[in-house]
């Protein structure tokens, strides 16, 4: 791998002439996987001792986080289709697990796609409160939505905005921010040789200000008492220490909390009480990280009031008109139905903490439960995807290792055996106990429902 000399320049300095040529010898060494499971859907536990299809190798810096041989295909396994775990680069697994996320908690990933730090924070919070995840690129977004609907998340918002519009939208009102920045990416060259040309061609001194703009938003976003995860996998000091000098000095507001070392983690330039990695110290790439609170304010209220649209109408056609209603009762526990909103016959689970008076381009507002077409209710796959099988009323769980699973998601039409057969109508498909997606059975066949868009190929 050709290197650029300014950037080795940079590295021999920041490093100091024996650790360089220790970082330099790492290029020649293969880069690790790692895959991170999905807490919001089984513990460490159940993977290590009943599900893991590998031998488990646990990631130092997170506890349910693995590596994998590289020669294995987990994304092909069943297991990645029920979602149960996020294939994620090692290194790249640490800023989520550094911002102290809780239950009810309102959190704002603010450069998020494709969702692998999403991912996590939304997992953390149990179901509760709100993630907002949000991509300047739509197209990316795209595969964002796609990702947490995966990990089965319901109480999302995914938004397609630049950070100022944001802040001019919701002002301070996140509890908990993630800005993983974009960067030069020169943590990530010994991964993707790629982005040396992208760094050729803009570097350091692109990115510093870019960053430091969507750092501005976030500030603003931010409660009194909350915290900012700010994070790069670049090894520039003009993006790492130095916006965090700027931040400090231009937000007096703001104050640094000390992250704590584990082996191999580094302290930035300095002594800086941040986080950084490098790849002949760790298992993984390089990365950076920084937390900072927002102090408290006196007297200062971040009350919030959900607001609803109001449905009702809608809500009552569809219960005259179709079989919706008798899906919705068939769902343990019930759904509230002041969070049911009917856009165009899509219907939508909102999140607990949600305003309609949000103007933003949005990809997706909460859980999409279906929709309605010719009087009849069809779940989505992203409700599959939400519930557990004790969730729905009919299931049929097949072991990962049947090859009518494969088939399953393939899009193939599967045959049951006798003790199989549902009644007539939906019928949550399981691998292990682990939904899917969805099948309706007629009395004569068992239909493939499972989303054409996601289907195994």
């Amino acid at each position: 791998m050709k290197l650029p000399k300014t950037f080795l320049t940079n590295m021999k300095q920041l490093l100091g002439a024996e650790d360089y040529q220790a970082w330099l010898s790492s290029y020649d060494d293969e880069t690790l996987a790692g895959l991170r499971i999905n807490t919001a859907k089984i513990s460490t536990e159940a993977w290590e001792n009943d599900l893991s299809p590998y031998p488990p190798s646990r990631i130092p810096w997170i506890p349910h986080g693995y590596y994998y041989p590289r020669e294995e295909k987990p994304a092909r396994h069943p297991y990645y289709y029920a979602g149960l775990y996020y294939l994620q680069e090692p290194s790249a697994m640490l800023p989520a697990q550094l911002l102290p996320v809780e239950p009810g908690d309102r959190v704002l990933d603010l450069c998020a796609a494709p969702g692998g730090k999403s991912t996590e924070l939304g997992a953390r919070l149990s179901q509760e409160g709100l993630l907002a995840a949000n991509d300047i690129s739509v197209s990316r977004a795209q595969a964002l939505l796609k990702n947490l609907e995966l990990s089965g998340l319901p109480n999302i918002l995914v938004t397609g905005e630049a950070p100022d519009r944001l802040a001019d939208t919701f002002g301070d009102f996140f509890d908990k921010i993630l800005v993983d920045a974009p960067c030069s990416g020169e943590g990530m060259f010994r991964k993707d040789p790629a982005l040396i040309k992208n760094w050729e061609e803009k570097g350091p001194h692109y990115y510093a200000p870019v960053q430091q703009k969507i750092l501005a938003a976030a500030v603003r976003m931010l409660v009194p008492g909350g915290y900012l995860l700010y994070s790069t996998c670049t090894f520039a000091r003009e993006e790492n220490e130095d916006n965090i000098v700027w931040l400090l000095k231009q937000y007096p507001e703001l104050e640094l909390c000390p992250l704590k070392l584990f082996p191999g983690a580094e302290p930035g330039i300095g002594g800086l009480p941040v986080i950084r990695l490098f790849p002949h110290k760790i298992k993984g790439e390089g990365h950076f990280a920084a937390l900072l609170r927002k102090k408290e304010a006196l007297d200062e209220s971040t009350a919030f009031t959900s607001r609803y649209p109001d449905n009702q109408k809608e809500l009552n056609r569809l219960n005259k008109e179709t079989d919706f209603p008798d899906f919705f009762y068939r769902l343990k526990p019930a759904l509230k139905p002041e969070r049911i909103m009917v856009r165009q016959d899509q219907i939508y689970y909102l999140p607990e903490v949600f305003d309609c008076r949000w103007r933003l381009r949005y990809l997706r507002t909460g859980l999409l439960l279906g929709e309605c077409r010719r009087g009849r209710f069809q779940p989505s796959q992203a409700l599959a995807l939400s519930l557990t099988d004790a969730r729905y009323r009919q299931t049929l769980s097949l072991p990962a290792g049947d090859d009518r699973v494969l088939r399953y998601l393939s899009g193939e039409t599967i045959a049951l055996r006798e003790q199989e057969m549902p009644e007539k109508g939906w019928c949550l498909v399981c691998t292990d106990g682990y939904p899917l997606g969805w099948a309706k059975y007629d009395g004569r066949t068992f239909k493939n429902k499972y989303y054409p868009g996601w289907r195994r190929q």
